[in-house]
């Protein structure tokens, strides 16, 4: 007796895939049978592994020393470089804040200005002076103020094309005409060679001064333009029969900290520069009309 012929048996195959992929996709009836042949068929897959795992387990019992530390001293230089990395960004990040400290100190000025880094520090302990990198190429002239982000630091004492020497206010030789920012009372700021301390001079045992006082730029002179921060009353000291009274400031500028700063060009000598050359250019006008025929 002869079974089915082999075109019935495929057309059954085909009708039985049919029907289960139909119930797969429309009623989800095989779900519970899959999960039972992937549940029997797991231990074949873990068989399937083994050759893999035990060749690996081999391997890793002739590591020699050498090859230990190859990987430690591998392991050791990147964490050299990251550390190297994490430390440029703090660097990075603390420059950003300086820059918008500085952004944010521009934003109150009537002048312009520019910012520079410091680049270098004298190492005369009796001098206080450091340098910037903007130059006469950059329009930085003999004179002009330096600030920080908090206040007054100096005034550029000699240029070059790239770089430019500053005079801090705490030298010894500096001096800045300034105010009471509270009732406009004028004296001058001295230098006394100490990075945290000034000294206000000819000041008299009446004048209306109290610790606290902020200290501005008086414009006095014309070197500095008027109303800056300069510095702040620290101590007032009277002695009797004494004419004048002694009083320390504190700089507002952070002398020996600040990485960047401010030259500022004052607007008002811009201005003067300009109708000096304007004059002179309609002066020039007039020599050329009446000397010509």
């Amino acid at each position: 007796m002869q079974g089915p012929i082999p075109g019935f048996r495929l057309f059954l195959v085909i009708v039985l895939s049919i029907a289960l992929v139909v119930l797969d996709a429309r009623f989800g009836k095989l779900d519970t049978v899959r999960s039972s042949l992937g549940t029997s068929l797991s231990p074949v897959v873990w068989l399937g592994s083994v050759p893999d795992e035990l060749t690996t387990w081999v391997k890793s019992l002739f590591i020699t020393r050498d090859d230990l530390q190859a990987e430690n001293e591998t392991l050791q230089a990147r964490l050299l470089i990251l550390e190297r990395r994490a430390l440029k960004y703090a660097a990075l990040s603390a420059e950003n804040s300086r820059l918008r400290e500085l952004l944010n100190a521009s934003g109150v000025l009537d002048d312009r200005v520019i910012v520079a880094e410091i680049v270098g520090v004298s190492p005369d302990p009796f001098s206080h002076e450091v340098i910037i990198n903007k130059g006469s190429r950059d329009g930085v002239q003999v004179g002009q103020a330096i600030l920080d982000a908090f206040g007054l630091m100096g005034q550029v004492l000699s240029t070059s094309s790239f770089t430019s020497r500053v005079l801090l206010i705490s030298d010894s030789s500096h001096a800045v005409p300034v105010e009471v920012n509270r009732n406009g009372l004028r004296a001058i700021l001295l230098g006394n060679g100490d990075i945290n301390n000034l000294e206000l001079v000819h000041v008299p045992d009446t004048a209306d001064i109290r610790e606290g006082d902020m200290l501005v730029s008086s414009g006095l002179g014309g070197r500095f333009p008027k109303g800056y921060p300069v510095a702040e009353v620290a101590s007032i000291e009277k002695e009797p029969g004494e004419q004048f009274i002694r009083i320390s400031a504190k700089p507002r500028a952070h002398l020996s900290r600040s990485q960047m700063v401010l030259i500022v060009f004052q607007a008002n000598v811009e201005r003067r520069e300009e109708r000096l050359n304007d004059n002179l250019s309609d002066s020039d006008t007039d020599i050329d009309a009446v000397g010509s025929p």
